[in-house]
C-alpha cells in the first residue's frame, strides 16, 4: 500500500469534482481525484448529457409528426428505433468519459480508481470499488485499502442519488428510476411518471414523443413547482395538447409490480383511484451520497442528507470542503462546477467573491423548454417586494413564426422603484439557449432600460427579451 502527498484531493469526478481538480492543478496545486465508478459522474454518464441526446431524438420525432406539415414537408411515416436512440446516447456518454481522462492527463491531475474514505482530516484512504460502474444510482461500500493520500485540502464531490420510498418499491424492472429509463430499448405503450420536477417532465415528454400514453402524478398543485406559476400553467397546457395527462395535487399511496404491468394507487380531490401502465418512473427528490466516505471520522456535519457549506464550500471542519449535489440544492451541474471553481481559487489565495445561489439558472429540456433565473412572482409577493412585470408572447414574433415555434413567452420581473431585474422566466422550444443573457443581466444588476437599449438582432428569438422589458415600461411597440 503506497502513500502519496497532495495539496488537494478531490473525491468524485462529476462536473463539480473534475472541474475543481483541473482548476486546482492549473493554479499550481498538486492535485489528485478519486473516482470509484466513471469519470464525469452522473451528469456526463447518466444525467445531463445522455438525457439530452435522448430528448433530441424525441424532439425530432415530435417535429416530424406535428410540425413537418406546417413547414411544408410531407413525411409518410416516422419509424423510431429505440435501441438505436439509446445506443447513440450511450456512445456520447462514453466519448465524454474518455474526454475527462484526457483532460486529467493534460492538466497533470493524478487519478485514483477506487472508493475514497476520509480516515481523518488531511488523510484519505482509497479502497477497492466493489460495485459495477453501471450501478449509477446505488451507494457503494468501501473494500480493501489500496492507497493512502495525505492532502492539505479535501474536496467532497460525491453527488447524490434518487430518494427511495417504501410505498414505491423500486425494482428496476417495472418500477424504474431515470437510470433504467435511459436504457429502455423498447417503446412502452404507457408510462406513469411520479414527480413533475425537471426529470419527471423531461422523461414524460420523451416517452410521449415516442408514442406512449403518459400520466404525470405530482403531489404539489402544479407541474415544475419550483418555477413561476405562469410557466407551470403554460407547460401543463402544452402537455395537454401533446396528449400528456397531468394529475397535480395528487398523493401516491402505493405502487405495485404486477409482472407484465404496474399499478399505481393514488388519492386526488378526496377520491381514491388506480391506474395501470407498462412502467412507472419514480422521480421524486434526491439525497446526498454521504454514506461510507468517512464523514463521521472527520466530524463533518450532515443535515437532512446533505453537507452544509458556506460560500467558499467550506464545511464545519477546516480543510474539508463539499461541492455540488452533496452540498445541497439546487442539484445542477453548472452549480457544482462554479462551486468547485470558487472553492479552489479561494484555496489558492485568490480574492474571489463567495459563491451565490441567487443567480443560478435552472433549465428543463422537455418541449417546450423552460429556463429561469432569479425570483418568481410568487416569491416576490411573499417577500412583500414591489415589482413590475413585463411579459411578451412568442406568437407575434417574426422569428418564432418563421421557424414554426411560436408558443410560449418571456416573463421578466423588475424592482418597481429602480427597475432592477429580479427574475426572468422563459418557456419556448429554445428557452435554454436564451437564458444566459438574463443571467448576466442579474449578475450586473441590469435594469429594464438596460435590456430595452441593448440592440437585439432581428429576426431572433432573443428579441422577446427586449420586448418583455419594454412591456414592463409601457414602451412596447409590437404588442
Amino acid at each position: 500500500m503506497a502513500t502519496h502527498d497532495f495539496d488537494v484531493c478531490v473525491i468524485g469526478s462529476g462536473p463539480g469534482g473534475y472541474v475543481a481538480a483541473i482548476r486546482a492543478s492549473q493554479l499550481g496545486l498538486k492535485t489528485c481525484c478519486v473516482e470509484d465508478k466513471h469519470y464525469g459522474g452522473i451528469c456526463l454518464n447518466w444525467g445531463c448529457i445522455p438525457t439530452k441526446a435522448l430528448l433530441k431524438s424525441a424532439e425530432v420525432m415530435h417535429t416530424i409528426e406535428h410540425k413537418a406539415k406546417l413547414l411544408g414537408i410531407s413525411v409518410s411515416k416516422a419509424d423510431p428505433d429505440m435501441a438505436a436512440v439509446v445506443q447513440r446516447s450511450r456512445g456520447i456518454a462514453d466519448q465524454l468519459n474518455k474526454g475527462i481522462q484526457f483532460l486529467f492527463k493534460k492538466h497533470k491531475v493524478t487519478p485514483f480508481n477506487g472508493r475514497a474514505r476520509i480516515a481523518k482530516p488531511g488523510v484519505v484512504e482509497v479502497t477497492e470499488a466493489n460495485n459495477p460502474a453501471d450501478k449509477a444510482d446505488r451507494p457503494n461500500k468501501p473494500g480493501k485499502v489500496i492507497e493512502t493520500i495525505n492532502a492539505k485540502h479535501i474536496i467532497i464531490a460525491t453527488g447524490a442519488r434518487p430518494r427511495r420510498f417504501d410505498n414505491m418499491p423500486w425494482d428496476g424492472k417495472r418500477v424504474i428510476g431515470h437510470h433504467e429509463a435511459m436504457v429502455l430499448a423498447e417503446r412502452p405503450k404507457s408510462v406513469v411518471v411520479i414527480g413533475a420536477g425537471a426529470i419527471g417532465v423531461e422523461f414524460g415528454y420523451y416517452f410521449s414523443a415516442f408514442g406512449a400514453q403518459v400520466t404525470i402524478i405530482e403531489l404539489m398543485d402544479r407541474l415544475v413547482p419550483v418555477e413561476d406559476d405562469d410557466i407551470s400553467r403554460e407547460l401543463e397546457k402544452a402537455f395537454k395538447k401533446q396528449g400528456i395527462t397531468s394529475l397535480t395535487g395528487t398523493k401516491v399511496e402505493k405502487v405495485e409490480n404486477k409482472g407484465k404491468h404496474v399499478e399505481v394507487s393514488y388519492e386526488r380531490k378526496g377520491k381514491k383511484e388506480t391506474i395501470s401502465a407498462d412502467y412507472c418512473l419514480v422521480a421524486v427528490g434526491i439525497t446526498g451520497n454521504v454514506e461510507d466516505i468517512g464523514l463521521e471520522n472527520a466530524g463533518v456535519k450532515v443535515e437532512r442528507g446533505f453537507i452544509p457549506v458556506d460560500g467558499y464550500a467550506r464545511t464545519n471542519v477546516p480543510g474539508i470542503y463539499a461541492i455540488g449535489d452533496v452540498a445541497g440544492m439546487p442539484a445542477l451541474a453548472h452549480k457544482a462546477s462554479h462551486e468547485g471553481l470558487t472553492c479552489v481559487e479561494k484555496i489558492a489565495g485568490h480574492d474571489v467573491p463567495p459563491f451565490s445561489k441567487d443567480v443560478i439558472p435552472g433549465c428543463t429540456y422537455c418541449q417546450p423548454q423552460i429556463a429561469s433565473v432569479g425570483k418568481t412572482e410568487r416569491a416576490l409577493k411573499e417577500a412583500g417586494v414591489e415589482y413590475k412585470v413585463g411579459k411578451f408572447p412568442y406568437k407575434p414574433l417574426g422569428k418564432a413564426l418563421a421557424i414554426g415555434d411560436n408558443d410560449g413567452f418571456v416573463k421578466l420581473l423588475f424592482d418597481k422603484k429602480y427597475g432592477q431585474l429580479l427574475g426572468a422566466h422563459i418557456i419556448h422550444g429554445e428557452a435554454t439557449e436564451l437564458i444566459s443573457e438574463l443571467v448576466i443581466g442579474m449578475d450586473v444588476e441590469a435594469t429594464s432600460h438596460t435590456l430595452i437599449r441593448a440592440i437585439h438582432p432581428h429576426p431572433t428569438l432573443s428579441e422577446a427579451i427586449m420586448e418583455a422589458a419594454a412591456v414592463a415600461e409601457d414602451e412596447c411597440v409590437h404588442l
